[in-house]
């Protein structure tokens, strides 16, 4: 597994354990109490903390709460068409990062990968282990798999695309994932879909960091304001987490809805944009 930043695999882990300690017990507990649970000292989950998220565990512990979706659908609402407006398009910085994207041709897509040599690798990320995928254009596959397991992850992408070839080739795509997670340089992404979701994750990639929209939302820019059910399945179905990020979706009613990679994981990078973006701000 190829390293991308010292620690980040170790920090995601103590978030991980944090989280589930503030579910079980509420928000509210002192640092020492966190740090205990943590079996850390004190000083030592501060700095793991701050290194992570650049603001202090009671701060982040507000971000962790359930209440959190809804206040950052009242506070961090994106109108996409807005966002069009300005030029947030495939093509322009977008969410932190240089994104430059590409889509398949319908036919292409029809022949589910035939002909397409995959690159794979396994990488360490902010949110736990990383499968990448990439073709020679840009990133096709990002997988998460704290939550599901190495092996779900694995057959999960490789399921997208059956006829294509796999080729365990982590150097080819780590530049364009270390841009990702790191969120500095520049990275491409080759989107293989069917044309309504492909539309959908455009939609997606106009939302920034830090801020969120809803499946109705979505469903109004793309043309289709009755295609909500159509919309969170094509969010599902998104296979570059992160970089197309279907964690900014919510409900209307301000709830989390669900995340093909596990709703711990999209608690955490909700929480993980909305501190780096109070920390940039503040």
């Amino acid at each position: 597994m190829k390293d991308l930043t010292d620690e980040t695999g170790y920090h995601f882990g103590v978030i991980r354990r944090a989280l589930d300690v503030i579910d079980d017990r509420g928000p509210g507990l002192s640092l020492e109490g966190l740090a205990e649970e943590m079996q850390m000292s004190p000083a030592h989950f501060q700095r793991v903390f701050s290194r992570w998220v650049g603001v202090s565990p009671k701060r982040y512990q507000q971000y962790l709460t359930l209440d959190h979706a809804k206040s950052l659908l009242r506070d961090r609402f994106t109108t996409l068409e807005a966002s069009l407006a300005l030029g947030l398009s495939g093509s322009s910085r977008l969410h932190d990062l240089f994104v430059t994207w590409e889509a398949m041709s319908p036919g292409e897509f029809a022949r589910k990968g035939e002909g397409l040599e995959i690159f794979y690798g396994w990488f360490d990320s902010p949110f736990g282990p990383a499968l990448a995928m990439g073709t020679e254009r840009g990133l096709c596959g990002l997988a998460l798999s704290e939550e599901t397991g190495p092996e779900h992850a694995m057959a999960d992408l490789r399921s997208r695309w059956p006829n294509a070839r796999f080729t365990q080739a982590p150097d080819r795509i780590a530049t364009w994932v270390d841009a990702a997670f790191q969120m500095q340089g520049q990275t491409a992404l080759h989107l293989i879909g069917a044309p309504f979701q492909i539309k959908v994750w455009e939609a997606l990639l106009r939302v920034p960091s830090g801020q969120v929209t809803t499946y109705s939302e979505i469903a109004q820019s793309v043309g289709n304001p009755r295609a909500v059910r159509a919309v969170g399945t094509a969010v599902g179905r998104n296979p570059v987490s992160w970089l197309i990020p279907c964690h900014r979706a919510l409900r209307k009613s301000g709830g989390l809805g669900g995340y093909h990679w596990g709703l711990p994981v999209k608690r955490a990078m909700l929480a993980y944009e909305a501190a780096k973006s109070e920390a940039r701000t503040g």
